[in-house]
């Protein structure tokens, strides 16, 4: 793991309520793993993260926001939503194949749900021309999947358009 991943991943941790990690797992119903860190604590550390390695390119930030998700851990697939939320500016349509992988992987709508609404929707409100068509193609095709997350996040950022 990078030095900034190492960062987020042993903050969490350290934030993490063990009381809290088995409410959430419960009420989630998730295989995925639980530190129990609050979402308040999940964007400070992004904040933290921030000042501590400023300035990332697109390429840190999708790279950090992968390696973040590869984790089977419920608070950093979170935190790399809140990354790429900060950073969406820096996203671009060819993003879309990443953030369709995160979908698809996501299993629960307390992760699919704040990608589709802060993350997919504004990047595609910041598309023009090309750019733009190619992601409104990618997002109908989302539409059409058997995968619920996908059809959802395009639900999601259709209604929002």
């Amino acid at each position: 793991m990078s030095a900034a991943g190492e960062f987020v991943d042993a903050t969490l941790q350290n934030e993490g309520d063990w009381f809290r990690a088995a409410e959430a797992k419960s009420r989630l119903e998730s295989e995925l793993r639980f530190y129990g860190a609050s979402v308040g604590a999940i964007r400070g550390t992004m904040r933290d993260m921030a000042r501590r390695y400023p300035g990332l390119t697109h390429d840190e930030i999708t790279s950090l926001s992968s390696e973040l998700w590869a984790e089977p851990v419920f608070e950093l697939r979170l935190a790399a939503i809140v990354l790429l939320q900060s950073n969406v500016r820096l996203l671009r349509n060819s993003d879309l194949t990443r953030l369709e992988g995160f979908l698809r992987d996501s299993g629960v709508s307390a992760l699919a749900d704040p990608l589709a609404v802060d993350v997919i929707r504004p990047l595609l409100v910041g598309l023009t021309g090309t750019a733009r068509q190619q992601a409104d193609v990618i997002i109908e095709r989302w539409s059409q999947e058997d995968n619920l997350s996908l059809r959802r996040a395009a639900q999601i950022v259709l209604d929002g358009a």
